[in-house]
């Protein structure tokens, strides 16, 4: 029985303890509060093995002596969180009573069973987060004790969560798979309300690929849970480069995604500045330093978000108020644009960032789009498959903004002056790779972009940007380089459709071949149904009936 146990446990897959985190919960709150209750212990898990880690090294190079090992300098030189301990001391009928507490997880685990864990829980949030300046205001505050779950379940979730470790599961970014499934997953059990915190990852790559954040700042202004961020020191990483030379910039409207996102990076060391507090980027502008200069910007704002502006608000302010109008509070969609184009760095500025396929057309946007055409920023306009989000199965598009069209040479490619054009990419159709994400009842399929199909556009935007013209050309159904001149009044329509030369594949039918197919079809339809009709009144003659 033991050799079968013992089995069972070394066959246990990580996707099976992730499920098993998510079951420990069901059916004890929200989609959000079950969310932030496993990301949350999932941050002890992860800060506690750092934490040992470092510590043990720590001994190693100067003994286990206090001045060193409960150093917090020794941690933060390691970029690992200090996990304070301690113990409470009151007087209770004259005598002094100690109680330990601790933020370490193997003391949390130990600790598991006590009738108080959740109070447990809160306390060692409360005191990482003082000991440790830059989780000011990230983690979850006195959330625990009103979760309203039994310590049964608190200790079944906290097993499971044990279970996620390196000796087990030996993956090179083992953090980042757990946040990336807990992220998604409860991204795609969420309604349209809730489930704005998570871009899809492939999405977020590509926007990565095509943009190339290599160094400088990267900022996004709707950060959600800050995967915009992971992914471009991915991108970094993936292509050699130095993470050191990034440095990333961002804003959430969302308390508790922000919190989401202060966790996300700061359990995978990346360095942050997401503002003082959750604030609206329109109203409340967090990084409005006009020296901050801003090299990169990746977003995914709300789609068409409502009601963005009071309708005697922002009136003058400075990020359209020079094109004469401000955008309408009725839809946000080209209030994000201009506010992405007043942060760009002028002469180098890059940008990648998602809105809802309306914003190509709406003639309610005529007139701010007709100002984003000629400032001559758009490079191009890729409209993505349908179904890709978790929210909504709406096809969205992603725009790509650049202040430098101009001939130069970026990242060891030699590029052509732009000015004047733009590319259109319509890639609707490619809807055949679906990705299926287990819920807690069903589960859900969305269209995912392959690795291979990320470099494929990789490609066409690469090969269209080549001082090699000879790298590029326009494909039916696909692409289309088109000038500034082409998109004229009185829309100033940036749909591709009206681009992208489409095939009439009426025009390759063989007709009169069609036709003598169609008449012998017919042909035999109208034999079998004689034949039909024939046998039926047989069969009445042979019962005394006539039905002719």
């Amino acid at each position: 029985m033991a050799k079968s146990a013992k089995k069972v446990e070394k066959e246990l897959s990580l996707e099976t303890v992730l499920w098993n985190c998510r079951v420990a919960l069901r059916g004890a709150g929200t989609i959000e509060t079950n969310r932030d209750a496993v990301i949350g212990l999932a941050f002890l898990k992860f800060c506690g093995d750092k934490f040992e880690k470092c510590r043990a090294k720590i001994i190693e190079e100067n003994g286990n002596i206090p001045a060193f090992v409960e150093n917090d300098a020794f941690y933060r030189s390691e970029n690992v969180f200090y996990l304070p301990e301690g113990v409470d001391e009151k007087e209770v009928n004259g005598k002094i009573e100690k109680t330990e507490w601790s933020t370490r997880w193997n003391w949390i685990v130990a600790n598991a069973s006590s009738n108080d864990i959740a109070v447990k829980l809160d306390r060692a949030m409360a005191e990482i987060e003082k000991r440790n300046p830059p989780l000011k205001g990230a983690l979850p505050q006195k959330f625990y004790a009103t979760l309203g779950v039994s310590k049964e379940t608190l200790k079944n979730l906290i097993d499971n969560i044990n279970q996620i470790d390196e000796k087990r599961f030996n993956e090179q970014d083992l953090i980042g798979r757990v946040y990336e499934y807990f992220l998604q997953s409860y991204a795609a059990a969420s309604s349209k309300d809730d489930g704005e915190f998570y871009t899809p990852a492939c999405i977020v790559n590509l926007i990565a690929e095509l943009i190339e954040p290599f160094d400088g700042v990267v900022y996004d202004p709707c950060c959600g849970s800050g995967g915009m961020f992971v992914q471009s020191m991915k991108f970094v990483e993936r292509h050699n480069g130095n993470r050191n030379k990034i440095s990333v910039v961002g804003q959430e409207s969302n308390k508790k995604t922000w919190q989401l996102a202060k966790m996300n990076l700061a359990i995978r060391g990346i360095a942050h500045d997401l503002g003082k507090e959750n604030a609206s980027t329109f109203t409340n502008d967090q990084h409005k330093a006009k020296d901050k200069k801003i090299n990169y910007i990746m977003a995914n704002p709300p789609f068409n978000l409502k009601n963005w502006r009071g309708a005697n608000d922002l009136i003058d302010d400075s990020r359209w108020a020079k094109y004469g109008f401000v955008p309408r509070a009725s839809n946000a969609n080209y209030a994000w644009i201009f506010h992405i184009m007043s942060k760009l760095d002028v002469n180098n500025g890059i940008a990648g960032f998602l809105l809802a396929n309306g914003a190509l057309g709406d003639m309610d946007d005529v007139q701010y789009r007709e100002q984003v055409v000629k400032s001559d920023a758009i490079e191009a306009i890729i409209v993505l498959p349908r179904d890709m989000f978790y929210t909504t199965d709406i096809s969205v598009t992603l725009w790509i903004l650049n202040n430098n069209k101009k001939a130069c040479e970026l990242n060891g490619r030699k590029l052509r002056d732009r000015q004047g054009e733009i590319l259109f990419v319509d890639l609707r159709t490619w809807d055949e790779n679906v990705a299926e994400y287990k819920l807690e009842k069903g589960s859900k399929k969305k269209t995912i972009l392959t690795d291979a199909q990320i470099q494929r556009i990789k490609e066409i935007y690469n090969n269209w940007q080549d001082a090699d013209t000879t790298k590029y050309q326009d494909i039916p159904e696909l692409c289309k380089s088109a000038k500034i001149t082409d998109i004229k009044a009185p829309d100033y329509s940036l749909a591709p459709s009206n681009y992208i030369e489409f095939i009439d594949h009426d025009l390759e039918i063989d007709y009169e071949k069609e036709m003598t197919r169609i008449q012998s079809e017919m042909k035999e339809v109208m034999e079998r149904e004689q034949k039909s009709q024939t046998m039926l009144k047989n069969a009445f003659k042979g019962i005394g009936y006539d039905i002719d």
